[in-house]
């Protein structure tokens, strides 16, 4: 371990706040880049990845035993943290079919959205539920919510999600997956079934 990776593993033990901002300075865009080259381009993937490994190594830094570089168990942090996002990531995309991609879910929305307008009793309900999605989308972190109705209530194609939000489609479609977890944890805290 280099004499500055020492300095600064002490004032982070000692809770110097200046030492956690050249911390996350130095080493997020290493841990960022870092991530990047492993998950194929997925910007979103490896900033996450990236904060969680910082935050992880701030918890167990008092387990630094300084065998190799600051970075180099930062690395091995980011590594696992890429793992278990893979694994999650993966997991829920098995689970997950998208309207956009089964003209089957296509068809059944527009038949319920149809059978929405004929009812009037049902209508009322409707716009009841309409008002709760509202709210949810509101009250999404970051630009979920945004992203969401660009999607689902504009009719934005991927591609254009990913232009407004200068990203790439990859980035775009992996911000739309987060999106739609966290609408559904919102929803069904709410009581509100999707």
């Amino acid at each position: 371990m280099s004499n500055s990776d020492r300095i600064l593993v002490e004032r982070l033990l000692a809770g110097d706040e200046r030492a956690f901002r050249e911390f996350f300075d130095e080493y997020f865009d290493r841990l960022y880049r870092f991530a990047l080259s492993r998950v194929r381009d997925n910007p979103s993937l490896a900033e996450e990845a990236a904060q969680r490994a910082l935050c992880r190594a701030v918890r167990k830094l008092d387990g630094f035993r300084g065998d190799s570089t600051l970075f180099s168990w930062l690395a091995g942090i980011c590594r696992n943290e890429l793992a278990d996002l893979l694994e999650v990531s993966n997991r829920h995309a098995e689970r997950h079919v998208s309207l956009d991609s089964d003209p089957a879910g296509q068809r059944a929305a527009q038949h319920q959205a149809a059978e929405s307008r004929d009812e009037p009793d049902e209508q009322t309900t409707s716009n009841e539920r309409l008002e709760q999605i509202e709210t949810i989308l509101r009250q999404l972190p970051g630009r979920y919510g945004e992203v969401l109705g660009w999607k689902y209530l504009e009719g934005f194609s991927t591609e254009e999600i990913a232009e407004k939000l200068l990203t790439s489609h990859d980035a775009a479609q992996s911000a739309l997956q987060r999106a739609r977890s966290a609408f559904k944890s919102a929803a069904d805290a709410a009581g509100l079934e999707v």
